[in-house]
């Protein structure tokens, strides 16, 4: 497939602080940077789509109408950062409520239903979160893969130096870390054609950008 060139991120503890089962306008905050890190991706023609599980609305804890005041309270903020979102993909479900779908990550299902929608190439493309299901939705459809260590994804970089997984590939600090560490990485492969990429997986290094 060829096609457009995307960045995937996850929603809490990725481009949102982290707050259990979200579901209020007045809790939405972005994380430090984030906003600029968006406005720059698109700025050098990536296009930006959240993937996000809110199995809260199976488990009747809010409804669909509370999650899209949350991305509206989300876009606002980004918006008047200059930013934006060119998608947002949602899963409802929770195998224990609802049944299995394909779309709850780490099942691909969002990223394919994004991709087909919007032309994008996922070969070409990244996902970005703070824990590993995250990334294995994106892993599984041939991205690359930068976990960040807001949210959950300290302690999921303790576990991945321990057990192997080989979906996460880099590691940084945060979404903006992540962002410059992508951007540099596909100049780099620009430049030098046929160079490789060296997975990092439970041998990753530390540092604001990783590996």
């Amino acid at each position: 497939m060829s096609g457009r060139r995307a960045v995937f991120l996850d929603r809490d503890g990725t481009l949102l602080e982290l707050v259990a089962y979200l579901h209020r306008p007045e809790e939405v905050s972005l994380i430090a940077g984030a906003a600029s890190a968006l406005r720059r991706l698109g700025q050098k023609g990536w296009l930006r789509v959240v993937v996000t599980n809110q199995s809260g609305i199976a488990r009747g804890t809010f409804s669909m109408k509370d999650v899209l005041a949350v991305h509206e309270r989300m876009l606002e903020l980004l918006h008047a950062e200059g930013a934006d979102l060119d998608g947002i993909e949602i899963c409802p479900h929770h195998p224990d409520y609802t049944g299995p779908c394909s779309c709850r990550k780490p099942a691909p299902g969002m990223i394919s239903r994004a991709a087909d929608r919007l032309g994008i190439d996922t070969a070409v493309s990244w996902v970005i979160g703070d824990r590993s299901e995250d990334l294995q939705a994106g892993h599984l459809l041939g991205a690359r893969t930068i976990l960040v260590r807001t949210g959950y994804g300290r302690e999921e970089e303790v576990t991945a130096r321990s057990v192997q997984t080989p979906w996460i590939t880099r590691v940084a600090d945060d979404l903006s870390a992540a962002c410059e560490l992508l951007l540099a990485e596909t100049a780099r492969a620009g430049s030098q054609e046929g160079a490789g990429d060296s997975p990092v997986g439970p041998d990753m290094a530390g540092g604001s950008t990783g590996a």
